[in-house]
């Protein structure tokens, strides 16, 4: 039941009816405080009187209790759901079937920034998916006229890159831009097991109208190490 629904119910009832709390009460066989904590969702009434009062005012009682009902119909959606959601996740292992992939998921050690993504890997390659970045850091409506966000593979003396993201035209904040910035690199040509942490990271370049220039850097690391059949 919902508390509030049934106290507006209740309440414009007796307005309309112009009739007291006192005399809705004496109707019902109830007292006005019981009637005035119904109005203000403190309580509710209990079935029968509820019931009398829905014959009373030509009422649907099942609309007033549709609570009920969302749950019922809440299952029937999880009831169709659940068989789509297993075939998408049985084609998608038939599909893989021969790859013998397994998953594991990225995240980052900078506090700056949250991001989740994923690696796909077996024994031969690494396929790298990053659908979501957020800045976390303090405030910041900056906007900017040039953003560049680049995923780089970090080596002792150099730097490779293996994708990036570019954005130039009308002022735009980071946040803003981070919303467009989708990584999905297929062909990584490392192995899991050859992946080191923080050896990929993301840099932010971000330039205003001035031409003045903030960059970021956020490593990417993953918890577990890689397991396959090498």
């Amino acid at each position: 039941m919902n508390p509030e629904k049934i106290a507006k119910i209740i309440k414009e009832i007796r307005t309309k009816n112009n009739l007291s709390q006192n005399s809705f009460a004496n109707k019902y066989g109830v007292t006005y405080q019981a009637v005035s904590k119904w109005e203000n969702a403190k309580s509710i009434p209990d079935l029968a009187i509820l019931t009398k009062i829905c014959n009373d005012y030509n009422l649907n009682l099942d609309e007033i209790l549709d609570n009920n009902k969302k749950k019922s119909n809440k299952r029937k959606l999880l009831f169709v759901l659940i068989p789509v959601i297993l075939i998408i996740i049985i084609t998608f292992i038939y599909m893989n079937k021969d790859k013998d992939f397994e998953f594991k998921t990225l995240s980052t050690t900078c506090n700056n920034f949250s991001l989740y993504g994923s690696i796909a890997y077996n024994k031969d390659k690494m396929a790298i998916y990053i659908p979501n970045i957020t800045y976390c850091g303090k405030e910041n409506n900056s906007k900017y006229i040039k953003l560049e966000c680049t995923l780089y593979e970090n080596h002792e003396y150099s730097k490779i890159v293996v994708s990036n993201y570019n954005y130039e035209g009308e002022e735009i904040t980071l946040d803003e831009f981070l919303k467009q910035v989708n990584f999905k690199v297929d062909n990584y040509e490392k192995t899991c097991n050859d992946y080191k942490n923080n050896e990929l990271y993301l840099e932010i370049s971000a330039t205003d109208k001035n031409n003045d220039i903030t960059s970021y850097q956020i490593p990417l690391i993953y918890e577990d190490t890689c397991s396959t059949n090498s």
